[in-house]
């Protein structure tokens, strides 16, 4: 999806604080830490996964309410980020300990690969290989876009029975291709999400869009990791 916490304009609302702002240090710092309690809760329900597999939807829909209360109310971002990342943590910890159960190692594949696709786009965006022009930016949400309203269309047309699109769940050619596709348009979100702490540094922005930007930067992440990981079981299954 595409991550709407990290756009320009989120600063033009917000100002500029000359005593107390935002800085390339701070928004590491709370990168790692959010980074650190999404992984320590992953694994800390690991071994639980069954215990905690009823409670997954639930554990998604606190997260959601939370990260929409994040998006319209950014002050909030430094006490709810935090809460975000273990509940995400928990959600990925019991989906993540089922894909290892059918498919040993995958896992562990599926993190080294986005982490590894992290510094890749890092590296590409600071040599400035790949800009963040305006046509770029427009042209990965619209990509973001159009893979949301598949998304959505599948979710409810499985709930519903009214329609379903097979291919993008399943595990041929087509439904790789499509995972491929999805996985890069995430990694080039990540692209946008540099751009926009890049460009709160410079603007000076309050100090809690630290963890605003960093809350994006996770959203993205998570995202990336979870396609990685269908696309590897895809890619096994067959």
């Amino acid at each position: 999806m595409s991550n709407p916490l990290m756009s320009e304009g989120i600063y033009s609302k917000v100002g500029v604080d000359s005593n107390n702002f935002m800085t390339l240090d701070g928004t590491i710092n709370k990168s790692f830490i959010l980074v650190g309690l999404t992984i320590l809760s992953a694994i800390g329900v690991w071994s639980y996964s069954d215990l905690f597999l009823p409670y997954i939807l639930p554990i998604a829909l606190i997260a959601f309410i939370i990260a929409s209360i994040v998006i319209f109310a950014k002050k909030t971002s430094p006490y709810l980020s935090p809460i975000y990342a273990i509940l995400e943590g928990l959600a990925i910890g019991v989906i993540s300990a089922f894909y290892e159960k059918e498919l040993p190692g995958i896992v562990i594949q599926a993190v080294s690969l986005t982490f590894g696709v992290f510094l890749i786009m890092l590296y590409l965006y600071k040599t400035k290989i790949i800009k963040a022009t305006e046509n770029f930016k427009s042209g990965v949400v619209a990509s973001t876009g159009s893979i949301a309203l598949i998304y959505i269309i599948s979710l409810f047309g499985s709930f519903t029975g009214w329609y379903n699109i097979p291919f993008i769940h399943e595990s041929g050619i087509y439904g790789i291709l499509f995972s491929l596709f999805v996985v890069g348009i995430a990694a080039l979100n990540l692209i946008l999400d540099f751009d926009n702490v890049e460009i709160g540094v410079k603007m000076k922005a309050p100090k809690y869009m630290e963890w605003y930007t960093s809350f994006g930067l996770l959203v993205t992440l998570i995202w990336l990791y979870l396609e990685i990981l269908k696309l590897l079981a895809k890619s096994r299954r067959r």
